[in-house]
């Protein structure tokens, strides 16, 4: 069964507001945690995508594209994908009380929590579609991550990985101290593939329809890796 099949027994359940959509999702998966992380990654990234795009006040042609690229929602199920998105951004709830409850229902409660990590880099692939980052949406995204218990040192990895590429810090973006010896360097780019490869992803509960955010972490952490190696040959 499709995450979209899934998710249609969720807005089924839901009535209105953050607490209802949770509730549903604990009611109708509570029997199956393996079908609840998958549906909850769903919705959380859903319902923080609405909010985001309400706290821009902004919605752009470019932000729906890169929803749909990592939402590819067959047309027969747009309807509960856009009822859910509407309940989320029509809810009086403040997103803060929304990342508060999607933290609940997705995190593990440790800090730099890999699931929520996920959900703020789809975030972050949603904000940046139109090749800026807007005051808002980065005030919007860094709160979520404080919420989230995402480390500032961390935080500030995951905005590097976003940056584009010429001005992003690769040093940074692996989370390592810059002129590190680079057997040093190695070990730690290795650790980071090895940590976000997709089967990794798949296994915390990532459905296969949002794999994209993984290929695209990959990406970011393969170009600072050259970018570092391109720098120390040259040295």
């Amino acid at each position: 069964m499709s995450i979209w099949q899934l998710l249609k027994r969720v807005t089924a359940a839901a009535t209105s507001g953050v607490g209802s959509v949770v509730e549903a999702v604990r009611t109708v998966f509570g029997g199956n945690p393996e079908l609840r992380r998958r549906v909850a990654f769903s919705v959380a990234m859903i319902a923080l995508s609405a909010k985001m795009a309400k706290a821009d006040g902004v919605v752009t042609h470019d932000e729906v594209r890169a929803f749909q690229q990592i939402f590819e929602v067959p047309a027969s199920e747009r309807r509960n994908v856009a009822r859910l998105y509407d309940l989320a951004k029509a809810d009086v709830a403040g997103f803060e009380a929304y990342a508060e409850r999607m933290a609940g229902l997705c995190g593990s409660g440790h800090a730099n929590c890999a699931m929520l990590e996920d959900i703020l880099d789809g975030l972050f692939h949603i904000a940046k579609a139109d090749g800026l980052l807007h005051e808002r949406e980065g005030r919007f995204l860094h709160r979520v991550a404080q919420i989230f218990r995402i480390e500032e040192s961390h935080y500030q990895s995951i905005l590097a990985r976003h940056a584009n590429l010429g001005d992003a810090d690769p040093w940074l973006i692996l989370g390592i101290e810059r002129d590190s010896p680079f057997d040093e360097v190695k070990r730690r780019y290795r650790k980071l593939v090895a940590a976000n490869h997709p089967d990794k992803l798949l296994a915390r509960g990532l459905p296969e329809e949002f794999i994209k955010i993984a290929t695209t972490r990959i990406a970011a952490i393969n170009a600072a890796y050259e970018m570092i190696e391109r720098g120390l040959k040259v040295i």
